[in-house]
């Protein structure tokens, strides 16, 4: 009987050893090259994205495509790569950006609108901040956190190298009252 119990401890010790392995092989290459979790610290995306919440963060989604404007990304801060930022894409490659916090506008000037577009930004909430004009070259990004006038951004530090982009917010894990699926998504219409 002693012996009976001996193996199947044996056995239940192996048996744990195999499902911690496979659970290791399935797990980190999903945490190292799929998706990471990140801590909003701070107010610039207030109301899209609160202090504290809890994201996971799709960094694959960019590897098989480009980013895109109005995507909420994180990335790391152009001045201190130690640093990391959440922030919506507003400007693309190419594009030139042009701020006007007193009327609140944003216009966007490309091969495609010569004399420009202006952002739909209906769903800021708190406008102002500071006046910008940036012409991003290849591989650049312009991005403004949701809350203009408390957000270091695009408009005090410059373009984002597309190296230094992280990946797409594509989930919202807490507070739980707020899951979500691509929360902060917005798609501007077709001008």
């Amino acid at each position: 009987m002693e012996n009976q119990k001996n193996k199947t401890r044996v056995q239940s010790f192996w048996e744990l050893v195999r499902f911690a392995l496979v659970a290791i092989i399935i797990v980190i290459p999903i945490r190292i090259f799929v998706a990471q979790p990140f801590i909003v610290s701070g107010s610039s995306m207030v109301p899209t994205f609160s202090d504290g919440q809890y994201l996971i963060v799709d960094e694959i989604s960019y590897l098989l495509g480009t980013p895109k404007r109005d995507d909420v990304i994180v990335f790391r801060n152009p001045q201190n790569t130690s640093i990391f930022f959440i922030k919506r894409i507003i400007g693309l490659p190419g594009e030139t950006v042009d701020v006007n916090s007193e009327k609140n506008e944003v216009l966007i000037t490309n091969k495609d609108h010569p004399n420009g577009f202006e952002l739909d930004q209906s769903f800021i909430v708190n406008k102002g901040g500071i006046d910008g004009h940036l012409e991003l070259g290849k591989g650049e990004y312009f991005v403004m956190g949701d809350n203009r006038p408390a957000s270091s951004d695009s408009r005090y530090w410059g373009v984002v190298p597309r190296n230094l982009i992280i990946g797409k917010v594509f989930l919202r894990l807490f507070p739980i009252n707020k899951i979500g699926l691509l929360p902060g998504g917005y798609t501007q219409a077709e001008k």
